[in-house]
C-alpha cells in the first residue's frame, strides 16, 4: 500500500519540479535583447488603433468556463459506462444523482445568463 503512495508522491514531486526547472533553464539560456520595436503592442502586424486597454464582455469567459466544467464532469460518464454491468444498481443510482446535479448546475448557469452571447 505504501508503494502506491510513494508512486503518487514521486509523480507529484516531478509535476511540481519540472515546470520550475524548465522555466529556470529558459530564463538562463534565452536571449534577452529588448528593443523599442519588440516592446510595442502587436496587433496582427498592423499598427494598433486606439487604446490597448479596452473593456470587453466577460460573458465569453463565463461561457468557456461553464463549457469546460460540464465537459470535465461528463468525462466521468465514460468509465462508468465501461463498468456499468459489473457495478450494479447502486452505481446506476449514483450516476442518476450525478446527472441530476449536472442538470441543476446547467439550469442555474442558464438562469444566470452565463450561456448568452450578447
Amino acid at each position: 500500500m505504501s508503494d502506491n503512495f510513494a508512486a503518487v508522491g514521486l509523480l507529484f514531486a516531478f509535476a511540481v519540479a519540472l515546470p520550475i526547472v524548465v522555466m529556470a533553464v529558459v530564463s538562463l539560456l534565452a536571449p534577452h535583447k529588448p528593443h523599442r520595436e519588440k516592446l510595442t503592442t502587436y496587433e496582427c502586424g498592423n499598427e494598433p488603433i486606439g487604446r490597448a486597454w479596452i473593456g470587453f464582455k466577460s460573458n465569453y469567459f463565463l461561457y468557456a468556463i461553464v463549457f469546460t466544467a460540464f465537459d470535465v464532469e461528463t468525462i466521468f460518464l465514460y468509465p462508468w459506462a465501461l463498468m456499468f454491468r459489473k457495478l450494479g444498481a447502486f452505481a446506476f443510482v449514483e450516476m442518476f444523482v450525478f446527472m441530476i446535479i449536472l442538470i441543476v448546475g446547467f439550469w442555474y448557469a442558464w438562469k444566470e445568463g452565463a450561456l448568452e452571447w450578447m
